[in-house]
């Protein structure tokens, strides 16, 4: 509808370091998510299920993983303009330096931008879960001649030290923003929201971090070298500026900024009737096909536990647990409460029957494991115990991360035989 009028450009983050250790090896937008997924996936997706297809994706950390993933999973037909690239920071005749912030990372590739013919820029996070209409917002935002809308939704006090915030007029024109304020500082920050809104408390409205600018406006921005975040200093300067609307967003949104919410938002697509709905046949996700086979799973109590492809099972037991592509788990293994991404190939028949391997990939038998994230390639030997909980303090080894009291296994880990966490 609007994909000739839209270029679409995807923050991918800075380093990433409160997704540590996940984000060790790969950059944030890379990250698995939902057993079969990666971060990237999901406002890629709701680009392409609006039909908005023409995509850059910012990034700067670790980038190979990301770069891999897309190049083998978005492939449109040579007679469309549609494309997903990767665009990372990179030394040019006017800056040497790395992006500085989210403003600065588009001011920087801007000479990528305007190779293409667009009226507006969609400015979207790489880490938020979401199933978004974009060509709502866009639609809104050329109806109220604004020149920058700011996509929102409520959200409590306790939350909202983590958010912009914002406070709009009866026309939905923002007149004051404020930037990750302090609690003592929310006093006159609340809004009008509906009633059931007002029952759960969430009275302060928030920036989602999705941008519409009209390109004019962009370029204008762009200009001042010292701007280099859009919450923290484009947006506040330009409400007295320009016009810049509120497009309040009624469904399910969650920011992915941390392991312990990274961990709850995986957790959450194990309930009967998840928020965000990944059967969805009109707002699909899409991610890299594989040619994996079906899942076996012999002599296990499963409960609230989603599965993905090409898993080999023996587990006694397995509840409210997310098990990623490949995954293997020994007999009478008990798994609770826990995200395990899976591996990226399997052991061979030989490998495996000639016990060429002490401990094989994914978790043996007779093990139990609570409140843990299990990153790719890991290896937990025979009996081991990760009892993830508060009790535990935050801590790091070379093995393993506890944040928040979940236990965080690194990526191609090797957890001995008989081995406690917790």
């Amino acid at each position: 509808m609007y994909n000739d009028k839209v270029l679409n450009i995807i923050l991918g983050g800075g380093q990433g370091s409160r997704l540590y250790p996940l984000t060790e090896q790969r950059s944030k937008p890379a990250v698995p998510i939902a057993g079969k997924y990666r971060l990237v996936d999901i406002p890629i997706s709701n680009c392409i299920n609006c039909g908005l297809k023409r995509m850059y994706v910012l990034t700067q950390f670790n980038s190979a993983s990301l770069n891999r993933h897309i190049k083998n999973t978005y492939h449109f037909s040579f007679f469309s303009e549609a494309f997903v690239d990767i665009l990372a920071a990179e030394q040019t005749i006017n800056s040497d330096k790395w992006f500085q912030g989210t403003a600065d990372a588009v001011r920087q590739s801007m000479h990528h931008f305007l190779n293409n013919d667009f009226e507006y820029a969609l400015i979207l996070s790489g880490d938020q879960l979401y199933q978004m209409d974009f060509n709502e917002m866009i639609k809104k935002h050329i109806e109220s001649n604004a020149q920058i809308s700011i996509a929102t939704q409520p959200v409590t006090a306790k939350e909202a030290p983590s958010f912009g915030i914002l406070k709009s007029n009866t026309e939905q024109e923002i007149t004051s923003f404020i930037e990750k304020p302090a609690m003592d500082q929310l006093e006159g920050w609340n809004s009008e929201v509906t009633p059931e809104m007002k029952n759960q408390g969430r009275e302060y409205l928030a920036s989602m971090g999705i941008y519409i600018f009209n390109r004019d406006v962009l370029i204008d921005l762009m200009n001042d070298p010292d701007t280099v975040d859009f919450g923290k200093e484009i947006i506040p300067s330009s409400i007295n500026k320009h016009k810049v609307v509120s497009y309040q967003y009624p469904g399910y949104w969650t920011d992915i900024g941390n392991i312990d919410s990274f961990f709850e938002a995986n957790l959450n697509l194990t309930n009967d009737l998840p928020e965000f709905n990944l059967y969805d046949k009109e707002m699909r996700i899409y991610t890299r096909a594989r040619m994996l086979p079906t899942s076996k799973v012999t002599g296990s109590d499963l409960k609230n536990t989603v599965i993905s492809e090409g898993c080999i099972i023996h587990a006694k037991k397995i509840e409210r647990s997310i098990i990623g592509i490949r995954s293997r788990i020994g007999k009478a293994s008990v798994i609770t409460n826990t995200y395990m991404m899976g591996s990226d190939y399997y052991e061979t028949l030989e490998e495996v029957e000639k016990k060429k391997i002490d401990i094989f990939m994914g978790i043996g038998e007779n093990c139990i494991i609570n409140n843990a994230i299990i990153d790719k390639n890991c290896r937990i030997g025979d009996g081991a115990q990760i009892m993830g909980g508060n009790h535990l303090e935050n801590q790091e080894t070379d093995n393993y991360v506890v944040k928040d009291g979940i236990v965080v296994i690194k990526k191609g880990a090797v957890i001995p035989k008989g081995f406690k966490i917790g």
